[in-house]
């Protein structure tokens, strides 16, 4: 267990991550969005923590306020990292192992980040998926393709945590899959919990329903896709091209 010297380690330099991502960002507000959806804080408790009307909050991330400065950006980061640790510092611990790590998993085909968040039904559009279970939708800032079968036999709890990259709103999307139930069962054991899941290799009713029940109880997006891995990556990349370009 990290000692207090280790925790306010780990805790400064995750700010400073957050940080450094919202001042230079093209887009502060979304940014700012992306990191309060990841410590899952709704704006009420944000703002009240600040002392300040949700609105300012909603505000400064729908970019209707003028970009926040570094001194709000870093008022806000301490308040995220605040209001997580006095609920256990759950998130601050899962990001650990990220802020910590120099490899990447052999069980990544591949992973993005995106500027521009992609909603739901246009991942499920651009990948030809069928929704096994629509789950609460969250704006999605990036994807993850994982090996299944190296994911869930050569990765720990702990391990499998850093599949997410930094943000969680995120789709993750599983390969070499013969049921689905497997990835489900992995992500119900750690903290940290995707934006979307994609079970890919199956159409939504060859889903194990085992695997459509666990996400029901998570709460979970659940999609299945058999299009080919390669043009599901392409078309995936394309929509941040796209939406830089415009």
């Amino acid at each position: 267990m990290a000692d207090n010297a280790s925790r306010e380690n780990i805790r400064q330099r995750l700010a400073e991550k957050m940080a450094g991502e919202i001042t230079l960002s093209e887009k502060p507000g979304e940014a700012l969005k992306k990191w309060r959806l990841n410590f899952e804080i709704p704006q009420t408790d944000l703002s009240s923590y600040l002392g300040v009307s949700p609105s300012v909050i909603s505000d400064y991330e729908s970019g209707r306020r003028k970009s926040p400065g570094t001194l709000i950006v870093s008022r806000i980061v301490e308040a995220l990292l605040e209001i997580d640790s006095q609920n256990g510092g759950q998130k601050i611990h899962s990001y650990e192992s990220i802020l910590f790590s120099d490899n990447t998993s052999r069980a990544v085909y591949a992973t993005y980040e995106y500027t521009f968040p992609m909603q739901l039904a246009k991942l499920a559009s651009l990948i030809e998926a069928d929704f096994v279970n629509r789950g609460i939708e969250k704006p999605l800032y990036g994807f993850t393709v994982v090996d299944s079968k190296k994911a869930i036999l050569e990765l720990s709890s702990h391990e499998f945590q850093k599949l997410y990259g930094w943000s969680t709103e995120r789709a993750m999307i599983f390969t070499k899959v013969t049921t689905g139930k497997s990835p489900l069962v992995a992500i119900r054991v750690t903290n940290l919990k995707p934006g979307a899941v994609v079970i890919h290799g199956l159409r939504g009713n060859e889903v194990d329903p085992m695997a459509k029940k666990m996400a029901e109880i998570d709460r979970l997006p659940l999609l299945a896709t058999t299009m080919d891995i390669d043009q599901l990556i392409e078309n995936l990349k394309k929509y941040s091209q796209y939406h830089v370009m415009e």
